[in-house]
């Protein structure tokens, strides 16, 4: 596995790159736009292609409720629910530091962390509400690009450019439809293919769908709708957005992915080796 922490000191962020191996897939956890060379360099020293880039935010704190949509009874249920599950050994490292601390534990989190050393939700709740702490660093310029960045699955589904696995099923081998597997080779040979699906890869996307590329010039061309699938729907997600952005208007994608393909008894085929 590989992990690299890195820091911009104007914003106190770390970011970290995390891939499998070396020639595998990355994704970066809190980015920070100003040290988009930095990333692309070390993505191409590592052999990376990069296909996702998060968002988090939390050492001896929690983070914020006070703005942008945040929600302390549901901050509590994940912290309470899932990270303070995990096994006391398991390394905690933070997306803001403004002490210098650079990695705890969930033991020490749980003993030491003030904002842990509650009795109830309700009493959670009344303590993030009553912070009183001042806009962290650049939250002008935060705030508004979080709000942009990112497409989830559930508003693919309100814009009415989702199919369900059994819709999709239908479709399969219809003139007018045309499936794109955004999915890596290696997953393709671990998992299979759908029958008749393209394949390009999600790193590849963007060149494919602007004016000249292959599922642009496809999709004008001959009318084609294409179909976007990945491994569980969140790729395909965002492909649909990339697609919309290049003019492609009835891109659409298989909600949850081949995943979910499978759990409804679409048929499956091995990929051709080449």
């Amino acid at each position: 596995m590989l992990f690299r922490q890195l820091f911009d000191g104007v914003s106190s962020t770390y970011s970290y790159l995390l891939a499998s191996r070396r020639g595998g897939e990355a994704l970066i956890i809190d980015p920070v736009l100003e040290k988009v060379d930095r990333y692309i360099q070390l993505l191409r020293e590592l052999d990376l292609r990069l296909v996702k880039a998060v968002d988090t935010h939390l050492i001896r704190g929690t983070g914020r409720t006070d703005f942008q949509n945040g929600d302390a009874r549901a901050q509590y249920e994940s912290i309470f629910g899932r990270l303070l599950r995990l096994p006391d050994e398991t390394l905690v490292y933070p997306a803001h530091d403004y002490k210098g601390d650079t990695v705890s534990t969930i033991a020490e989190e749980r003993r030491y962390n003030p904002r842990l050393q509650v009795k109830s939700v309700d009493e959670y709740v009344e303590l993030m509400h009553n912070l009183k702490l001042p806009n962290p660093k650049m939250m002008d310029v935060a705030v508004p690009a979080n709000m942009k960045v990112g497409l989830h699955q559930e508003e693919i589904v309100r814009r009415d450019c989702a199919r369900t696995a059994e819709q999709a099923i239908g479709e399969v081998g219809q003139p007018d439809v045309v499936l794109i597997d955004l999915r890596e080779r290696s997953e393709r040979e671990r998992h299979g293919v759908i029958p008749g699906s393209l394949h390009v890869p999600y790193p590849a996307l963007a060149e494919n769908t602007a004016p000249g590329g292959m599922l642009h010039a496809l999709a004008t061309a001959t009318g084609k709708r294409l179909l976007f699938y990945c491994a569980f729907g969140e790729r395909s997600a965002m492909a649909v957005q990339s697609a919309q952005d290049a003019g492609l208007s009835s891109a659409c994608h298989l909600e949850g992915g081949l995943a979910a393909w499978k759990a409804a008894g679409g048929p499956i085929e091995p990929p051709q080796k080449r």
